[in-house]
């Protein structure tokens, strides 16, 4: 299992990074979005003044001898000081300027300024309000003009008004000092929070390794089910996988005791073969006799090895890969094989099975729990097997397998232990002590059930068995 060590990327830098990008061009889009709505409604404000400021202009001025000039004082007083930022002008297109307030006698709008909205033809009755800005963009004044009809003139004259932009930019600049601070510091407080709700979030991400580090020091032995919802699921898998693998490496254990220890007779008698076979005086008719009971043993110590191996690799019940096969035709091909390998106990086997059950699985799972089955009923009984499988049970779908002979039996005492893992009767006979160990295997492999009863008819061993993995062929 690893450790997880040396992995390309962390999740919660991913999230932290992305979220951070995200509330950037969020916080941005946001910034900016304020500030041309600030500088709109300054811009409004500053309109609103200068058509103030521009009818104020427009009752203090009266006209004598065709000269313009102030009848009575301005309302606002920027327009009496020199260079105040206020500027009030008045022209006609004919006659060019015509008067000037006090703070405008020494003003001259530079020659690199550009008007972005020039007064052009006003039409009488019209205001028009215009920025005076430089080559670089910036706004420098703010311009309203008004032009009107004045008495008997057959010209417009056209009021202006001219106000410095230094105090908008100040607020705008102050706005955005202030915008852009409150934002940083919203940011960085988000972030720090988003930070520590990732680390919390997290936690059972780096909860589960720091578990698996456990189970892989061997101070744990699954996980445990404090997980949220969504990783419920993958931690059950992983304690199905690690259960598995433990059941397998159990298993590998548990079949090579087995192993040595169903090999220590046939090893023990072939030893007395060979030894015996040494004396000097043997007759070669026991000479042949004794070499046959070794290679007996030997053929025996290869079927041991085999039987082992195959049960040393099996997973247990394939799912939903697994295949079907008709338990009656599979029930038939071997008991007519074990027909002619008891050909001379004449033994007489009746089938009562179902033709449409299937066996959803390995057949040769089905073949090794038949044939041992029915291999121990032809060997212990005298002659009479009986195989019946029908359906038991529709929700959930069940059957029972039923084998019966007419042989002495197995004990009450002996049936428990027979189907116990590395408890047999007899490990070295060819019976009920490996086979009953081998279908037991089986049937709890596929989550079935085994019992060990006595036949009511035919008087010998009857073993019962419980399975779910099946289908009704229709």
């Amino acid at each position: 299992m690893s450790s997880g060590q040396g992995a390309g990327y962390s999740l919660q830098t991913r999230l932290l990074l992305a979220v951070t990008l995200l509330l950037t061009a969020f916080l941005g889009l946001t910034g900016f979005v304020l500030d041309r709505a600030f500088r709109n409604s300054l811009e409004t404000g500053v309109t609103e003044q200068l058509q103030a400021q521009l009818y104020g202009l427009l009752a203090a001025v009266d006209e004598d001898a065709g000269e313009f000039y102030v009848s009575e004082n301005l309302r606002e007083p920027r327009f009496s000081q020199l260079n105040s930022g206020l500027y009030g002008l008045i022209s006609s297109p004919d006659q060019g300027e015509l008067l000037r307030t006090q703070s405008a006698l020494e003003f001259t709008l530079p020659a690199t300024l550009q008007i972005d909205n020039p007064e052009g033809d006003l039409s009488r009755g019209e205001t028009r309000f215009s920025r005076v800005v430089s080559d670089a963009g910036l706004i420098e004044y703010f311009q309203i003009s008004y032009a009107v009809t004045w008495e008997n003139r057959p010209e417009a004259i056209v009021f202006r008004v001219l106000e410095s932009a230094d105090s908008y930019l100040a607020e705008v600049t102050e706005f955005r000092t202030s915008l852009f601070s409150w934002f940083g510091a919203l940011a960085a407080l988000l972030l720090v929070s988003l930070l520590l709700l990732l680390r919390w979030g997290l936690s059972p991400l780096r909860r589960l390794a720091r578990d698996l580090a456990l189970i892989e020091s061997g101070h744990a032995e699954s996980l445990g089910n404090h997980y949220p919802t969504e990783l419920s699921s993958v931690t059950h898998n992983l304690n199905l996988l690690i259960q598995s693998e433990r059941k397998q490496q159990t298993r590998y254990r548990t079949t090579l005791g087995d192993l040595a220890h169903s090999l220590k007779t046939p090893l023990a008698v072939i030893q007395g073969e060979v030894s015996a076979s040494a004396e000097p005086s043997l007759q070669h008719a026991e000479r042949i006799e004794r070499a046959a009971m070794v290679q007996e043993q030997l053929d025996r110590m290869n079927q041991i090895i085999s039987y082992q191996l195959q049960r040393a690799v099996r997973s247990g019940a394939v799912g939903s890969l697994a295949t079907q096969v008709n338990i009656k035709d599979t029930a038939a091909k071997i008991c007519r094989a074990l027909e002619k390998v008891y050909a001379s106990k004449s033994v007489e086997f009746r089938q009562q099975i179902d033709a449409r059950l299937l066996f959803l699985g390995d057949e040769r799972d089905l073949m090794e729990l038949l044939g041992n089955l029915l291999d121990n009923a032809c060997k212990y009984g005298h002659g009479k097997v009986n195989v019946s499988c029908a359906l038991v049970s529709n929700s959930p779908q069940r059957l029972q397998l039923i084998v019966e002979d007419n042989g002495p039996g197995i004990g009450q005492e002996d049936s428990d232990r027979v189907l116990q893992r590395g408890v047999r009767l007899d490990t070295l006979a060819q019976g009920q002590g490996i086979g009953l160990a081998v279908v037991a295997d089986i049937v709890q492999s596929y989550g079935g059930r085994i019992t060990v009863e006595r036949s009511q008819m035919l008087g010998g061993a009857a073993i019962s068995i419980l399975l779910g993995n099946i289908r009704i062929q229709v």
